[in-house]
């Protein structure tokens, strides 16, 4: 289905939007809930597909799982069941066919685990034969994902041995590395960190009740309408300063563009100061899920930018980088691209057709990124197949609506 967003009218905002729940805390604690030896009940996970998905699959009896696009269950999983008695077969989407998962089975395998490729080598569908593992020492590269060592520290302190892990080089979203170590030791967990080798102790989890905060993922594309829109003031409950969430220094990035965040017991405030910079460089290598709003909110102010540290968006959903490129070109703004890890924006304009088509790439973050950027386009923004953001935020046109904006189904 297609969408044609049109902003509301003077592109004033004032709302107060219900965010989702996070999707990254509720995929970590229900694998920590599930390999605690008498689970706890777990309170506001998300509703998005990618939790559905994992949440399926640890109630199921089947033996067979199809996680469609959810990485984050392939990667969680492949661990989970590489673990867990008996013989599973794992398997996704056609992208997710081509999403690398070799550098995950290759640290299992060097640590007791026995898991094989039925296709590309590589790559899933995987088959499992579930055990425990020795544990011990393994070391990792740090720049590809950060899922593949969270993945491996939720199941080490059920290892015989616990397990020594290495993170070698600089990590990508090393935010999401401490999410899950802090989470783990919420859990009963004893991990030590000291630099790149993170150390955990063997022992059993000890199960705790749990509910889960708002996303603040989700909370930066209110950044964005914030920043965009002539006037704005958007209230977000729930969000918290203190979050254990990398994502929420989308507070401190968007201040750059003018929107104030303030903090209360209740969540957050966010208000368009109009106090901009008129150029932004950042390196997302902590945060590479806010590199597409990011990228498209400076388009829309006029807000030249070069943004690093962006590598692991070549690995997602689409290819992200490339993506961004190509739909911002459509919009007239000829983003360039660079190593396979950087954008960057002049702020020069070319010719666009009328009402262009934002193609979504079966990616969430690409629809509700480019949504936002109606506020700069009177004349609306086309978004196609505009059902990808059940993934991780499936309210999201209907929390539009409820802020002004006209959503109407197009061809």
């Amino acid at each position: 289905m297609n969408y044609r967003i049109k902003a509301p009218a003077c592109a004033t905002i004032r709302a107060t939007i219900e965010l989702p729940a996070s999707k990254s805390i509720s995929n970590r604690v229900l694998i920590l809930n599930a390999l605690s030896h008498i689970p706890c009940s777990i309170e506001n996970l998300s509703d998005s597909d990618d939790t559905r998905v994992m949440e399926e699959a640890l109630t199921s009896n089947a033996r067979d799982f199809n996680v469609g696009a959810a990485g984050t269950a392939m990667r969680f999983l492949t661990a989970l069941l590489a673990r867990t008695a008996g013989l599973w077969t794992l398997t996704g989407s056609e992208r997710m066919k081509n999403r690398p998962v070799k550098l995950l089975v290759d640290a299992l395998n060097s640590l007791g685990a026995h898991i094989v490729y039925t296709g590309n080598k590589g790559y899933p569908p995987l088959r499992i034969s579930g055990r425990t593992l020795r544990g011990g020492e393994v070391a990792l590269e740090g720049g590809v994902s950060s899922q593949y060592i969270s993945a491996l520290l939720m199941i080490a302190p059920l290892m015989e041995k616990g397990l020594t892990l290495r993170i070698e080089g600089p990590a990508v979203s090393a935010p999401y590395i401490n999410l899950t170590i802090e989470l783990m030791r919420r859990f009963g967990a004893e991990v030590e960190r000291l630099g790149n080798v993170i150390r955990v102790l063997p022992r059993e989890y000890t199960p705790i009740p749990f509910t889960v905060e708002p996303d603040w993922s989700a909370a930066s594309y209110w950044y964005a309408i914030a920043a965009l829109a002539t006037d704005a003031v958007i209230r977000l409950p729930g969000l918290r300063k203190d979050s254990l969430q990398g994502d929420a220094a989308v507070a401190g990035i968007f201040a750059c563009l003018g929107v104030e965040t303030e903090y209360s017991g209740e969540g957050v405030c966010l208000r368009n100061t109009g106090d901009r910079r008129s150029g932004m460089e950042y390196d997302f290598v902590n945060e590479p899920d806010l590199a597409q709003t990011l990228a498209v909110a400076c388009t829309g102010l006029g807000i030249p930018f070069r943004f690093t540290g962006l590598q692991s968006l070549k690995i997602k959903e689409t290819d992200r980088i490339e993506a961004i490129r190509t739909e911002l070109l459509k919009l007239g703004y000829p983003v360039i691209t660079s190593s396979d890890s950087i954008l960057e924006w002049d702020g020069g304009r070319c010719g666009r057709g009328l009402l262009p088509v934002v193609s979504t790439y079966e990616d969430h973050r690409m629809a509700m990124a480019f949504a936002p950027l109606s506020l700069a386009h009177p004349e609306g923004i086309g978004i196609a197949d505009t059902e990808v953001v059940t993934k991780s935020y499936p309210a999201f046109w209907n929390d539009l609506q409820k802020a002004g904006f006209e959503i109407a189904q197009s061809l």
